[in-house]
């Protein structure tokens, strides 16, 4: 099983989605320029539409590749603006390294124009409904959620 690393980024009001996803491209790509970031900058409308849904803020934009998986979270409104949760630094690992693929998060209502906008693009880049998981990631609800303790089963009463 591979590693997984998270970062967040800080969108609307801080930037606006579209800079939040060159932000992103620039996290993903490490600068470089060639036929991965121009795959990643094809599809920035579409992905910005899904930022600025906040589709991203509870459910990861992930990548995968050879190597970890990436999972990338946005902050919107009064949290974008504080930004103390923000963690933007570069990764150590190539996050395209290899046969890399990305899902999207996106609202069940606009899976279908996003999933057929990304696909003139891209193959590798696709979207899901931002309700469901994708493979072992969770979502930062999920991980956030109470423990709640069955205290009738646990007394045995």
């Amino acid at each position: 099983m591979s590693s997984t690393y998270s970062r967040v980024f800080r969108s609307s009001p801080h930037r606006d989605a579209f800079d939040t996803w060159k932000a992103i491209v620039e996290l993903l790509t490490q600068g470089r320029t060639g036929s991965d970031r121009n795959e990643l900058l094809a599809v920035g409308g579409t992905a910005a539409s899904v930022i600025a849904e906040q589709a991203a803020k509870d459910a990861a934009i992930v990548v995968t590749c050879d190597g970890p998986r990436t999972r990338i979270y946005t902050l919107h409104d009064d949290d974008a603006i504080d930004g103390s949760d923000a963690k933007e630094d570069t990764l150590g690992y190539d996050p395209l390294k290899g046969d890399w693929k990305m899902s999207l998060p996106c609202p069940a209502e606009d899976l279908d124009w996003v999933n057929n906008s990304l696909k003139k693009h891209s193959s590798r880049i696709t979207a899901r409904d931002s309700a469901e998981s994708s493979g072992s990631e969770t979502t930062k609800a999920a991980t956030g959620s109470a423990l709640v303790l069955d205290t009738k089963g646990f007394l045995g009463s």
